[in-house]
């Protein structure tokens, strides 16, 4: 397994220094963050990625559903996945996933925000849907989000297997999930973070749309 570096390579003098420059200057500032996504993805442990591959193989071939959940930012990625894992994945010729993504449903989303919480919109809908060897996905800068932690904690009851898309040190759900995927970043750093997880969402999908059905399958 490679070995973690430190993100304090990321925010040496020499970056800092790009940074605080980059305020007059777009060009360094475009080059600076290009390079620090390029850092960042040279970091990933791609045999953890490659079990999630696996993960959501088996899901789509046993006919579990896959859940996306996230807040922000991360709730548009968790969108655009579950699009991308519903409709793209089609080419390949397999059977179709099924995957929903919880941040979706607006009325269904508030209602339990208001009426329970904002810590239940994501729990109070597994609760309804979820069944054992079904896939929760959370998708997390902080890795510190109530809402995701709940609805792990539901997931686990339910005999789901659970994976998520963390950054900065993983907070508190690299440690509850059964998959944690990390961007591993200083604090604060959305913006390489949430890029990082798009780009995985991407590669995955890829490695899923070329999943073609062997001859006699």
């Amino acid at each position: 397994m490679r070995s973690r570096r430190s993100p304090d390579h990321l925010i040496g003098p020499k970056y800092m220094l790009i940074i605080e420059r980059s305020a007059y200057s777009p060009q360094a500032l475009l080059s600076s963050h290009i390079s620090s996504v390029s850092s960042v993805l040279s970091e990933i442990d791609l045999e953890v990625v490659q079990r999630v591959v696996q993960i959501l193989r088996e899901a789509r071939d046993k006919r579990a559903t896959v859940y996306i959940a996230g807040n922000g930012g991360s709730a548009s990625t968790a969108s655009h996945w579950a699009n991308d894992l519903g409709k793209a994945t089609k080419r390949s010729g397999r059977l179709p996933f099924r995957v929903m993504s919880l941040s979706d449903n607006t009325s269904w989303f508030s209602a339990l925000g208001n009426d329970e919480g904002y810590d239940q919109v994501f729990a109070g809908q597994l609760e309804n849907f979820a069944n054992p060897g079904d896939v929760l996905i959370c998708i997390s800068a902080s890795g510190n989000s109530p809402n995701l932690v709940r609805a792990v904690e539901v997931a686990s009851r339910r005999n789901m297997t659970t994976v998520a898309l963390l950054g900065f040190d993983g907070g508190e759900l690299r440690s509850l999930v059964d998959e944690p995927v990390l961007i591993q970043t200083p604090k604060g750093m959305y913006e390489l973070v949430e890029d990082a997880h798009s780009i995985i969402a991407h590669a995955i999908t890829r490695c899923l749309v070329s999943d073609y059905p062997e001859a006699g399958e």
